[in-house]
């Protein structure tokens, strides 16, 4: 180990230290599918809501029967935990009218954060009729809704430029959107760079960090292509060899997730929003070391 290491390591483990008690969290889950996927979400619902996050979100599909899921764990999870529990809610499925009736029952049933998305784009289809800037300006006009919205540290796989991708998301806040959560990457200085390009065009709110604990590095891949996520040439060191020992890819993905939060941590980054693929362990280890534990 190298002098250099030991001192950067050190000064790491020391900020750790410090921010014992001071961070923040959020979880996203997504609908099960079948009965024993309802159950492990459920489990990793109630393991997780001990660390009290500052909200839950829940994944919204481009089918009717796969929203309904998603109204209904919404409402169920506010009603068991009592946490925040905040919905995705895409535009591109639905007409305006079908949306303003949406936010209506949300807040009539007590919802009060959305997290607003455009949404997947059907193959074949032409330009979309809304957009998520769109969309958070209907749920201001319905309620004053607490509004997240998406954002791409290494740019959106449809944005003709890094440019017009910061654009569209200062519209988003400028319509009222109240913080950004990032699409999951590896990258660190992807995402520090990126946040002083928001604040270069006047963007003030706060800019979540999302992060993936990476247990399948193959599915990982695919995700990764899919969504313009560059994956280190490192990780793919690292996770060699360990096609067929699920456990120990387990702990490299929590060591990696655990060193990027320290990191941003000591970049000043205070909330983080992990995608839990409807699995607690990673990600209430990853609390853990944090300092973020059960309440007493």
């Amino acid at each position: 180990m190298t002098f250099f290491y030991a001192q950067h390591t050190e000064a790491l483990n020391q900020n750790l230290a410090e921010l014992q008690g001071k961070i923040n969290v959020s979880f996203e889950f997504f609908p099960p599918r079948t009965e024993e996927m309802e159950k492990t979400l459920w489990h990793s619902i109630e393991r997780l809501s001990t660390l009290k996050p500052k909200f839950v979100s829940v994944t919204y599909g481009a089918n009717s029967g796969e929203r309904d899921r998603t109204h209904s764990i919404i409402k169920e999870i506010k009603t068991k935990t009592g946490l925040i529990a905040a919905p995705h809610l895409t535009c591109i499925d639905a007409s305006r009218d079908q949306l303003i009736e949406i936010a209506k029952d949300y807040w009539a049933n007590g919802i009060r954060h959305i997290v607003a998305l455009r949404g997947d784009l059907p193959e074949g289809s032409g330009k979309p009729d809304m957009y998520a800037s769109d969309l958070v300006t209907l749920l201001k006009s319905v309620a004053d809704f607490d509004i997240s919205v998406a954002a791409y540290p290494e740019v959106h796989p449809e944005a003709k430029s890094a440019e017009a991708d910061l654009i569209n998301l200062k519209a988003k806040f400028e319509a009222g959107a109240n913080r950004a959560i990032t699409q999951f990457f590896f990258d660190i200085e992807s995402f520090l760079r990126f946040r002083d390009r928001c604040v270069s065009v006047g963007i003030e709110a706060e800019i979540v960090p999302g992060i993936l604990p990476v247990s399948n590095f193959a599915q990982l891949q695919k995700f990764a292509t899919m969504t313009n996520v560059k994956v280190p040439s490192w990780m793919n060191g690292m996770f060699q060899g360990l096609e067929h020992d699920a456990e120990t890819r387990k702990m490299v993905g929590a060591s990696i997730a655990m060193e990027m939060v320290k990191i941003l941590s000591r970049e000043g980054v205070k909330d983080f929003h992990f995608y839990t693929l409807n699995r607690a362990e990673l990600s209430y280890a990853i609390c853990h070391t944090l300092g973020v534990r059960p309440m007493a």
